[in-house]
């Protein structure tokens, strides 16, 4: 039985089908994005979703939908469906679903008296090019199949209504047209493989609505642009390929182009493989050939914490070193014009947060690990020293070194950690002064830094760094260690938060920390009571005052929840990394159960990967973006952290 396939009662049943979405990309910033009976239930869906540099840096939704029509003895039967207002659903194609396969590409089989239609969509790898395969597998008499397109011609942050400044005209090319509603987008070129008809009809679809963001109070309704349709016969058996893109294609090449993407696809038959397949969705490959990682998916562009954060695990994990060395190169070159005050040449956002240098000698810590120090120290040894150099020395306009071997970020009037929900311009929590996992990252930033100077002979650095590291993990202890046993979030002056929060548990999961053996368990046992579930750890724990864990509502209102006791991921990949640090395989079987609550995931909300957020309340509700890279990446760092302790004695 195929690993990602849904049953007829859960396609035609849309309470169970339209929560579930699915979305791919091209990884070069385009993606394609709706539900698993093609309703679109949020305004970034669509199945061309493209950049569109010309006119801003968001994505553009080009053609949202395609419907199609199956035509027998002048019956006609439109598989698409449309949600608008007060409820309606129209049509109502998904009744004539009889099954959904996503294992590979994602496949309908529709089934409509006598005949039977396979759908399969593919999105070619770096192009802006959707591609859909449709096959006659049964058929007793002749079928005529005719499709409409959906445009919108917007950004994904916008809706479009009808207006008379659309242009209607389209011009004919190889098996297809070409459209262009606005000036300074793109053509749209639809073309399919064999001869058709197109009959211009324009119309407006109105009053289109999207149910997701009126979940979150945002407007919800639309009017789409539908030029006419596509009309052409096919036989019993006979599979035509329809394509759409910013750019004309050979049509005799469609077919050949489609079995070729197919045949270089990872088949997502596991919870493992589905992960890898996931982490190549945040490839982002530029014009200019530099490689960046998006932090997720549908409205989150490249930022530099994510980047370093998510780095190993999207690439080390999974054993594509080379592609850690590429996603470096970008964003080492980006750090460095940071640090020496220099524009930014590279699209990394929130390079500036003072966590950033520090995140990214992590990331070279793990590349240590996996690949090795030597290569570690000729590639990015000068990277590290550099890092350490500038922080001592006070480069950063954020991150202060004080005398007693800590760094002092200010917080409290902009965000500054990765627990960063602002409302009315100020922060949720906000966290300022010594703030625990900055000096987490310090002090195994200082430690690893030495290392890495003892290897290479420099006696007198790694002295240096020793004695400062010594320094901070003495101020560390005696800073964030409470009577209770478990680490203070931030402290600044006379003010010390005393929220548990899981920010503590970097200081025990990180290879170097300023935490004796009996501290560091501790910690775990603290954040094993109050702050796991199945979903990862809390950000904040019930105990304490504000918990708010049900990411619901208006915007606000989801902002005060944002880390306020909604379940993270990526926070149980180093909890988990902590259990097994200090518990060896005695804890294998603990860690493995808890990754059974993640492979959950993987047919429920966004198919295939990890939602980028959870309810901190039963039933964990998955909610926020659809892809989280964070999430993805210390799931699978996890994996090999289990596969390494699994094999040591």
């Amino acid at each position: 039985m195929s690993y990602l396939r849904f049953e007829k009662a859960v396609m035609t049943n849309l309470q169970e089908s339209l929560r579930r979405e699915l979305l791919r990309t091209n990884r070069s910033g385009a993606y394609s994005s709706s539900t698993l009976v093609d309703c679109n239930t949020r305004k970034y869906h669509g199945l061309l979703v493209v950049p569109v540099p010309e006119l801003d840096d968001e994505n553009h939704v080009l053609l949202s939908s395609f419907d199609c029509t199956v035509v027998q003895h002048g019956a006609e039967f439109n598989l698409g469906i449309h949600k608008y207002q007060g409820n309606n659903f129209s049509p109502n194609g998904h009744k004539y679903i009889r099954e959904f396969d996503a294992s590979l590409v994602p496949t309908t089989i529709y089934r409509v008296g006598g005949v039977v239609l396979k759908r399969e969509t593919i999105f070619q790898a770096y192009e802006d090019r959707i591609l859909i395969r449709y096959t006659l597998e049964e058929a007793h008499s002749a079928t005529t199949l005719r499709f409409h397109p959906f445009l919108a011609f917007r950004s994904v942050r916008q809706f479009t209504h009808e207006n008379s400044v659309a242009s209607r005209e389209y011009h004919a090319v190889d098996n297809g047209i070409k459209t262009c509603m606005y000036a300074g987008y793109p053509d749209l070129y639809m073309q399919f493989n064999k001869k058709n008809e197109f009959i211009f009809q324009p119309d407006w679809y109105r009053g289109i609505e999207y149910p997701k963001e009126q979940e979150r109070g945002y407007a919800s309704n639309e009017d789409l642009y539908v030029p006419g349709y596509f009309e052409l016969s096919i036989k019993k058996g006979e599979s035509i390929v329809f394509s759409a893109s910013t750019s004309q294609i050979k049509t005799s090449t469609l077919k050949n182009l489609f079995q070729k993407e197919i045949d270089v696809r990872l088949p997502r038959d596991n919870f493992y493989h589905c992960l890898v397949t996931a982490a190549h969705q945040f490839h982002n490959r530029e014009a200019d050939d530099t490689r960046y990682l998006l932090a997720g998916y549908p409205w989150f562009k490249c930022r530099a914490r994510d980047t370093f954060i998510s780095l190993p695990g999207l690439t080390l994990a999974i054993d594509e070193d080379d592609y850690f060395e590429l996603v470096m190169s970008t964003a080492e070159r980006g750090l460095r014009e940071f640090m020496e005050q220099k524009p930014l040449s590279v699209k990394i956002y929130e390079m500036e947060q003072p966590d950033v240098p520090l995140w990214a000698v992590w990331a070279v810590q793990q590349y240590a690990k996996y690949v090795g120090r030597d290569k570690c120290i000729e590639k990015y040894g000068k990277l590290v020293f550099d890092i350490v150099k500038y922080i001592e020395q006070g480069g950063h306009p954020n991150l202060r070194l004080d005398d007693n071997g800590l760094i002092y970020s200010y917080g409290r009037d902009k965000a500054v950690t990765w627990m960063n929900s602002t409302v009315n311009g100020r922060p949720v929590v906000p966290r300022s002064g010594y703030i625990v996992e900055f000096n987490a990252l310090w002090y195994n930033a200082l430690k690893f830094c030495a290392s890495l100077a003892a290897d290479r002979k420099d006696e007198k650095t790694a002295k240096h760094l020793e004695t400062l590291a010594l320094k901070t993990k003495q101020s560390f202890v005696d800073t964030f260690v409470n009577e209770y046993g478990y680490l203070l979030d931030y402290v600044d002056g006379t003010m010390m938060d005393w929220s548990v929060r899981p920010n503590q548990i970097f200081a025990v999961a990180f290879d170097y920390s300023p935490l004796s053996q009996q501290q560091m368990k501790s910690v775990v046992d603290i954040c094993t009571r109050e702050l796991l579930t199945p979903k990862g750890l809390r950000s904040l724990s019930p105990k304490s005052g504000g918990y708010n864990p049900m990411y619901v509502g208006p915007q606000t209102q989801r902002d005060y929840a944002y880390h306020q006791g909604t379940a993270w991921p990526w926070l149980g990949g180093f909890y988990m990394e902590a259990c097994l640090k200090l518990y060896k395989r005695t804890r294998l079987s603990f860690v493995e159960r808890q990754m059974v609550g993640y492979e959950d995931e993987i047919d429920y909300h966004a198919i295939g990967t990890i939602s980028e957020l959870f309810d901190g309340n039963p039933p964990f509700h998955g909610r926020g973006a659809m892809l989280f890279a964070m999430n993805v990446a210390e799931i699978l760092r996890t994996m090999k952290l289990l596969e390494k302790y699994s094999y040591q004695k």
